[in-house]
């Protein structure tokens, strides 16, 4: 076997990595390896609960680098393919045991990072893995994306699903209370949890409730938590690694004494007067930036390219978050929080109006849930990633999503003085006691929901619509069967 770099080579696999450095800076170059070099791992993610892990491990193992992804080497050891079941975080990984000649491979629960499977008729013994789906289309006639909650075996060449939570099936309506100092608590410790870092980090911030509340309860955190201002020795105190404790303590690495937000939109759109009044009531350093719809137009096939779909509505969405990741990456920051996951949970789309019944609108949020990677993940973690930024969510956590998941879905429904996702508002309005810090103004608190794509200006749909009516012709249009047969776009923009 050879390790060179970023790579790894033996007589029947081949692991290649590029590292964009979040936890481990000084000490994590990939692949990692275990004590005795048997164990191989290419990860891309963020373990939040690495510091628990390596606290259950005692001394067996010497740890070689303080990156958070090298307790997956030990929990494999000690775990075998049960070992993503006890990860907390967002990950896809490859690992290679080389005393067994095997191969495991696994994402996360909810699909928050990218991953992808494929495979070449010519050559059925061969099985392939990447992030990007343009890294498999030279070599594959078969191409999947490797579903979240899942892991492969070489050894079965089976793919099996490790994730099971007890509302992943829409037929079993939950029916527990709702306890909304829960739903705080709960998103509050997944917000701390994915401030676990060493490099400088955000929040993006658009001025609508779930981003709102993220950027509140981060304020709010990073003035608790507790600062590291040193880098620990790989085989250091536990307590000198960043992330949280078992007591849900944090400590991290800030640059900056107020935390930064960020957002775009065309000039005068709703996303951007929101985001700074959020921005002012938190005492947050803000930048708003603003982008042409000719500079949208500009981006879009570059847009296409990395996201890597063309699905209109996703495209639409992503244009403006990777035009204003180019802008956050050239500050030197390297992770931001992001509020995607919070509508699919708590219903927040104005359709969900017409759920008929509780059991109709639980059986559509988990549906939006599980397809989330296919759409607002793919936007969040692509977007970002083409310039080397790292979106973390914090509304799709694990024990955030059993506890959101997990109550009677009546609660969420529209209707009778609520509007949608009252839940969640209703968990962070402090206005009942007079001494409390209030998360947000009222007025962003209970303000109704933009899609993200019409909240950085109205403007920017129609001149999308507008021009692909210019460009592609009617005559054009009407031969779309011949040309992509099932496949085939349903609007010019398309």
């Amino acid at each position: 076997m050879f390790i060179i770099g970023g790579n790894v080579t033996s007589n029947k696999t081949i692991l290649t990595h590029e590292r964009l450095s979040i936890v481990g800076i000084d000490s994590g170059a990939q692949p990692l390896t275990s004590e005795d070099d048997t164990l191989i791992l290419a990860v891309n993610g963020e373990i939040y609960n690495h510091r628990l892990i390596r606290k259950s491990f005692g001394e067996k193992y010497k740890f070689k680098t303080h990156s958070d992804c090298e307790v997956i080497l030990y929990l494999y050891a000690e775990h075998d393919i049960e070992a993503p079941k006890m990860l907390d975080g967002m990950f896809s990984f490859i690992l290679y045991d080389s005393k067994r000649d095997r191969v495991v491979a696994a994402r996360d629960p909810i699909g928050i990072t990218s991953f992808y499977q494929g495979w070449n008729s010519s050559q059925p013994d061969t099985v392939y893995f990447a992030s990007e789906l343009k890294c498999l289309h030279p070599v594959c006639d078969k191409i999947i994306s490797f579903p979240p909650g899942h892991v492969y075996d070489s050894e079965t060449n089976k793919t099996t699903r490790y994730f099971q939570p007890s509302w992943w099936e829409p037929s079993r309506v939950p029916t527990a209370p709702l306890d909304l100092k829960v739903i705080r608590a709960t998103l509050e410790k997944s917000v701390r949890k994915r401030l676990m870092a060493e490099v400088p980090y955000g929040v993006l911030l658009s001025g609508g409730l779930d981003s709102s509340l993220i950027a509140s309860i981060a304020v709010r955190e990073t003035r608790a938590g507790s600062d590291l201002n040193s880098y620990n020795t790989p085989n250091g105190a536990n307590d000198h690694l960043v992330g949280i404790d078992d007591e849900g303590h944090l400590k991290t690495v800030r640059k900056y004494e107020r935390l930064r937000s960020f957002s775009i939109g065309l000039p005068g759109s709703p996303d951007g007067v929101a985001a700074q009044k959020v921005a002012d009531f938190l005492g947050t350093e803000h930048y708003n930036y603003t982008f042409t719809i000719q500079e949208g137009l500009d981006a879009l096939r570059d847009v296409i390219y990395h996201l890597e779909t063309y699905d209109v509505t996703t495209i639409r969405a992503s244009t403006p978050m990777y035009l204003l990741s180019r802008k956050i990456k050239a500050l030197g920051v390297k992770m931001v929080l992001s509020g995607e996951g919070s509508d699919e949970i708590f219903g927040g789309y104005l359709y969900f109006h017409a759920a008929p019944d509780k059991a109709a609108f639980h059986d559509e949020t988990v549906r939006r849930v599980k397809n989330l990677h296919l759409a607002d993940c793919l936007r969040a973690n692509k977007s970002t990633s083409a310039w080397g930024l790292e979106a973390r969510v914090p509304f799709l956590d694990k024990e955030f999503l059993d506890v959101a998941m997990g109550f009677d879905p009546q609660e969420k429904m529209i209707g009778n003085g609520r509007i949608e996702k009252w839940v969640l508002r209703a968990a962070f309005d402090t206005s009942s006691d007079p001494e409390a810090e209030p998360f947000l103004p009222r007025d962003i608190l209970w303000r109704q929901k933009e899609q993200f794509s019409d909240g950085v200006g109205y403007g920017w749909i129609d001149a999308l619509k507008d021009t692909a009516a210019s460009v592609v012709s009617d005559e054009d249009f009407a031969k779309r069967g011949e040309l992509w047969e099932s496949d085939a776009p349903d609007t010019k923009e398309a």
